[in-house]
């Protein structure tokens, strides 16, 4: 992830302190786990020269010594609390971290890269969870977790398209053949076909078409299933090749964006 957890910090500090009072802040990071030891002797009193932006530098200065993925939970802790003191902070703080490549989904501090919260509206709600643990898995450097969940937030889908049309053990099919099944038994391709239709699409150019988007999504598929295979691994002692990872948080996301289109629980 070519982000830098810093910058999330620096938006998400600026609505801190701009939002809260001096003691609020405090509770805030001590809450998220950040040792206020460090912080004791900075108080605000009558006539006290002490400001919110100073005890903003102390928690940044600590805060270099914290690994990134530290950070990274430090961070989410700190949103989860800011949005539940204060709900209207959400917009602020969600435009500030947007400009800089980030978004808050679920109270998770997320690249945009790897997970755009407008890929997720309508989408089956089991599957958008897994989507969700997949890109903060691939956040923190967890790429097996992250390909494992990938993949559930397809299975739940299917198994549930199986389940709703009589289609037997979704267990006893591979995960192509399940993603191959469903996606023809909910209509996604007849639906496509008549939307290009409906635009006038030539019945020449239909029937191309219609077969290569078949054929890449059935290809996109198995690059899961046999990464899963080779890669994924509840103990993260696979090798595991970042980029195919990231390609299958993507393919993913496809996929269960055309199953929950046309699948209505």
């Amino acid at each position: 992830m070519s982000l830098n957890v810093n910058s999330a910090w620096s938006a998400t500090s600026a609505v801190l302190k701009n939002t809260f009072s001096f003691y609020d802040i405090k509770e805030i990071v001590g809450l998220a786990g950040f040792d206020t030891g460090k912080i004791a002797h900075l108080v605000q009193k009558s006539g006290s020269s002490v400001s919110k932006g100073q005890l903003i530098s102390e928690i940044e200065r600590e805060l270099n010594n914290f690994s990134d993925n530290d950070k990274r939970h430090f961070l989410n802790i700190v949103i989860e609390e800011m949005l539940t003191r204060c709900s209207g902070v959400e917009e602020q703080l969600e435009r500030y971290l947007t400009r800089l490549g980030w978004q808050v989904i679920e109270n998770k501090v997320l690249p945009i890269e790897v997970l755009d919260r407008d890929d997720m509206i309508e989408l089956d709600e089991v599957s958008k969870q897994d989507l969700i643990k997949a890109a903060t898995r691939y956040r923190d450097g967890d790429l097996s977790g992250a390909l494992s969940a990938a993949c559930g937030a397809v299975d739940s889908l299917t198994v549930k398209i199986y389940q709703k049309h009589g289609l037997g053990d979704a267990a006893k099919a591979s995960f192509q053949e399940r993603c191959k099944v469903s996606l023809n038994k909910v209509g996604v391709f007849d639906a496509v076909n008549q939307e290009l239709r409906d635009i006038e699409w030539k019945v020449s150019g239909l029937v191309p078409f219609r077969k290569n988007f078949e054929g890449a999504l059935n290809q996109a598929a198995f690059i899961m299933q046999t990464l899963r295979a080779n890669m994924a691994d509840v103990h993260g002692t696979k090798p595991v090749f970042k980029p195919l990872v990231f390609d299958s948080i993507k393919w993913a996301q496809v996929l269960v964006r055309l199953l929950s289109g046309q699948y209505s629980a």
